[in-house]
């Protein structure tokens, strides 16, 4: 049972990096999905989830959000939900991690998703 998060890497301010996270070892699409992302000596950050089917997207709503810049996305197909970041800010610099969560709610609270991915760097930089 694991999560192998991908496509993190070093991209100029305005760029794109699409992050993919690949699930293993169980019911993939029994699963919301989430998107954190965590920077030195900070907390783990809320940015997405996506629900079961893909039909309902939540993202972070706060200040200098994400909103608007990030999407996320699922195929249950290739147990894989994805995270497309646009017109990247240097303030976007973080690893990010995959998680899953059973229930739906909550989707900001880091301690309802109970398995996680190992992370990907992030690094927005000219």
């Amino acid at each position: 049972v694991q999560l192998q998060a991908s496509g993190g890497g070093l991209v100029q301010p305005g760029g794109s990096l699409r992050l993919s996270c690949a699930a293993s070892g169980f019911t993939f699409s029994n699963y919301v999905m989430g998107w954190f992302r965590q920077t030195p000596g900070e907390e783990r950050v809320f940015v997405s989830a996506i629900r079961w089917s893909g039909g309902s997207t939540y993202y972070a709503d706060y200040a200098d959000s994400v909103k608007g810049r990030f999407t996320i996305s699922r195929d249950n197909a290739k147990n894989t939900v994805y995270l497309q970041m646009n017109s990247l800010k240097p303030e976007d610099t973080a690893v990010y991690y995959c998680a899953r969560k059973y229930y739906s709610g909550n989707y900001y609270r880091a301690t309802d998703y109970d398995l996680w991915g190992q992370g990907t760097l992030v690094t927005v930089s000219s």
